[in-house]
């Protein structure tokens, strides 16, 4: 259903996976990688937001390279420039709103485990992401520096999974705290029995099926409600 596309980036350019619907215009998302890299799992979820009316984008944060091996992957992210993947999810954001597809300059991002915290903080940075969904979001704010203020009149969802700590966990009461007080939205989600990564169809480990369709049906839902 979708293509690569090559589009504007810091100064330079980036690669991504976008797809768009039957109807041939929707809202704008992107979609921001686990640590994985743009992998298979990443692509099937642009295309069921084409699915269920979107424009939807992934940028390649990792420019080529995916892995299936956890230490290749640890090795990837902690490898990660953060300020250069900013700038390529905000890249993807103006790219989004720059096409004829795309219904709405109100960009919605939204991201698994390294890519959830990427998706909240792309809000802070990019004027016309509006709305960020986050699920098991696992990067430590401190190498983000996010400018929580910026979430004043923007709202985001967590979802959040029982081995992470839920709701509860630490990262996410600051993150939940730090956008009410900008004026910002936030609903949390818990998961009761699920683990990291609940929502990866390709790891069966896992993969918590019941968990993960009732974190879309309420993504979905979001996404249709805030970027119209």
């Amino acid at each position: 259903m979708g293509s690569k596309v090559i589009f504007p980036s810091n100064g330079g350019t980036c690669e991504g996976y976008l797809s768009v619907p039957e109807s041939g215009t929707g809202p704008g998302v992107v979609v921001i990688q686990e640590w994985w890299g743009l992998v298979g799992h990443i692509t099937d979820v642009v295309d069921r937001f084409a699915e269920a009316g979107f424009v939807a984008l992934a940028p390649d944060l990792y420019h080529g390279v995916a892995t299936t091996e956890p230490d290749e992957a640890s090795k990837l992210m902690m490898g990660l420039a953060m300020d250069a993947a900013a700038a390529d999810i905000s890249g993807a954001a103006n790219y989004l709103a720059s096409l004829p597809s795309s219904s709405s300059g109100r960009i919605g991002t939204v991201g698994f485990c390294m890519g959830g915290s990427l998706a909240l903080w792309s809000a802070t940075l990019a004027p016309q992401v509006v709305a960020g969904v986050a699920f098991y979001p696992g990067i430590p704010w401190e190498r983000m520096a996010p400018k929580w203020q910026n979430y004043q009149e923007k709202f985001a969802i967590i979802h959040c999974s029982e081995s992470d700590g839920t709701s509860k966990a630490p990262g996410i009461q600051l993150a939940k705290s730090s956008i009410e007080a900008a004026g910002g939205q936030v609903e949390l989600f818990d998961y009761p029995g699920t683990h990291h990564a609940f929502f990866n169809s390709d790891r069966p480990e896992v993969f918590d099926p019941k968990s993960a369709d009732l974190a879309w049906e309420r993504t979905i839902k979001f996404f249709r409600k805030h970027l119209a």
